[in-house]
């Protein structure tokens, strides 16, 4: 099976606000000019992001490739400015379309949005999605190949179009951050992700983060776009269920200091006296059990910015047979194991 091509390129935050990413193109409430095209779909200008692109009103099947709703949901795939202009994410596959709705239902108040499902033609819809009351459209099994960017498409039942969760947030660079608290709302363990391009990586530490619960996702610059369509894959859309927040070393320092919070840095071990490295052992873990954490952890290829080695104090994992490192995605699910927050007791009732 053909793999789908990522691009591995830095992502700079696209908007100039804090806030977190909503569409602006809103079914419900579309503030752009609306017109009937002879083939039955409505076309949608947006002056805002100076793209156009179509969506699908009477129609309920596509079955050629160059249709231009297609087109724009492949460039979703394709382009992160495109993706956080639209405030949309291509999602591909049932397995984290249904986590995702999985755990949207979970909460209290519904964080993702589905604006369309895409079910090949004549397939049944998936089991755990049969109560998605929003837009369904059937496509043929060539408009699901171009779209999920597969040559094989045997295991792929459904292509999901979702709003960007309202908790992701871009922050400017000048933006203020007095508003750190509204951030995470558990901000007890939060890792902090230094210059990770890999997609791959970035999406595998964003799904052990979510499986060892931990807070939310940190992004200092450098890093590549969550919801890259191979981050999304690694990460099985935990980039939809967990709080991430892209932003600056300014940024985290305040973070850092409205909730007293210690950096730990990810670091291979040295034998350089300037610079202690302590070990990760389960008594380093028992004496931060209580204490709020930053866990930083750099790029497989170049490590610790010069930043985070400055402002961090430095752990390494033991390791024998004269390895140096790890995978950064091995070692991330270590730490976030090791680290995680400490089970709350339960008192039962005598």
């Amino acid at each position: 099976m053909q793999i789908m091509q990522c691009i591995y390129t830095t992502w700079a935050p696209p908007l100039s606000k804090l806030t977190s990413t909503k569409s602006k193109l809103s079914t419900g409430n579309i503030q752009t000019q609306i017109h009937i095209n002879t083939d039955d779909v409505v076309g949608v200008d947006d002056d805002s992001v100076g793209e156009k692109f179509r969506l699908p009103c009477n129609v309920k099947s596509i079955t050629s490739a160059s249709n231009p709703f297609v087109k724009h949901c492949l460039k979703l795939r394709q382009s992160s400015s495109y993706r956080h202009s639209h405030g949309s994410v291509l999602v591909v596959g049932t397995t984290p379309i249904r986590e995702i709705y999985k755990f949207d239902r979970s909460l209290q108040e519904r964080t993702v949005r589905i604006d369309c499902l895409l079910l090949l033609d004549k397939a049944e819809v998936p089991e755990g999605l049969d109560d998605i009351y929003n837009f369904t459209l059937r496509i043929s099994s060539m408009v699901m190949k171009k779209l999920s960017g597969l040559q094989s498409i045997e295991s792929i039942e459904a292509i999901a179009l979702m709003k960007i969760p309202a908790s992701f947030f871009n922050i400017n660079v000048n933006q203020n951050y007095a508003d750190c608290r509204s951030w995470f709302p558990s901000p007890h363990r939060i890792l902090v992700l230094d210059g990770i391009q890999d997609p791959g990586n970035l999406g595998t530490l964003l799904r052990s983060a979510m499986a060892f619960k931990w807070g939310g996702v940190f992004l200092l610059p450098g890093c590549c776009d969550p919801f890259n369509e191979k981050a999304l894959r690694a990460s099985r859309g935990a980039c939809f269920q967990l709080p991430i927040v892209s932003g600056s070393w300014c940024h985290l320092e305040a973070l850092k200091d409205e909730f007293h919070m210690k950096l730990l840095g990810g670091h291979p071990e040295s034998n350089e006296e300037a610079r202690q490295v302590s070990r990760l052992s389960q008594g380093l873990v028992e004496s931060l059990a209580d204490v709020p954490l930053c866990l930083v952890l750099g790029s497989e290829g170049h490590g610790l910015s010069e930043e985070s080695e400055r402002l961090c104090e430095l752990v390494s994992i033991q390791m024998e047979g004269g390895f140096e490192s790890l995978n950064v995605s091995v070692a991330g699910g270590i730490f976030l194991y090791m680290l995680q927050p400490k089970k709350q007791k339960i008192n039962h009732p005598k």
